[in-house]
This record gives structure tokens, C-alpha cells and sequence, in this order.
């Protein structure tokens, strides 16, 4: 039924955070318009950048995670590129993870899950 899936961050001012994500990601947007911006993220699915003044209704947040095999390294990158880090590399219950926040506040995860 469903083909692929999308995490919709809601922010303040989609091309501030497209330039962001671009670097973070390395990746080029494949949709983009004023209030709204589109990425394809490996495995298939997508993360939208959507004008929080447009969102109806009305939300704040959300979390992004991203499965890695080296928390670690992603970490070292994500210092290197000026990233805000709210938690370096951690061993939790899930598993080692680095967490940092975008230009909104929005929260993302990078981990590598318990076990491998």
C-alpha cells in the first residue's frame, strides 16, 4: 500500500534550513518552492522542510534519526561542518548516538542500534 515514507519538519524559513540540510546531507533538494522543500534520503524515503505559518493545523517539532555504522565519525563531520551538538557520541539503550539540533531547534539523531 504505501510506497515510500517522509518525515515533514516545519520551520521558519525553508531556504535557511535547505542550505543546512544540503550540506548536512549531501544531497541536492528534489522538490523546491517558496514554503516548501523536499530531499530524498537513502532507503527511499524523503524529508520535507514545510513553512511553519503554513502548516495547518498548526504543529512545532519533530526528530529525525539516521541509522550509521560509525556515530562516531558522523559526529567528527557534523563538529567539522558547524553543527550544533546538544549530545556527542552517547551509548544508550538503543545504542551509540550523536545528537544535534538545525537552525529551528529541530532534533537529529544519528545512531548506530544496540547489537551492531
Amino acid at each position: 500500500m504505501f510506497r515510500s515514507a517522509s518525515t515533514i519538519l516545519y520551520v521558519e524559513d525553508p531556504v535557511t534550513s535547505a542550505r543546512f540540510y544540503h550540506a548536512l546531507l549531501g544531497v541536492a533538494p528534489i522538490q523546491q518552492s517558496p514554503g516548501f522543500v523536499l530531499f530524498p534520503l537513502p532507503g527511499g524515503a524523503n524529508l520535507g522542510l514545510w513553512r511553519r505559518d503554513d502548516v495547518t493545523p498548526a504543529g512545532r517539532d519533530g526528530e529525525l534519526t539516521l541509522t550509521t555504522d560509525d556515530p562516531d565519525a558522523v559526529h567528527a563531520l557534523w563538529a567539522e561542518r558547524g553543527c550544533r551538538i546538544i549530545q556527542p557520541p552517547t551509548d544508550m539503550g538503543f545504542g551509540r548516538n550523536v545528537l544535534i539540533t538545525d537552525p529551528d531547534g529541530h532534533r537529529l539523531r544519528a545512531f548506530r542500534p544496540s547489537g551492531q
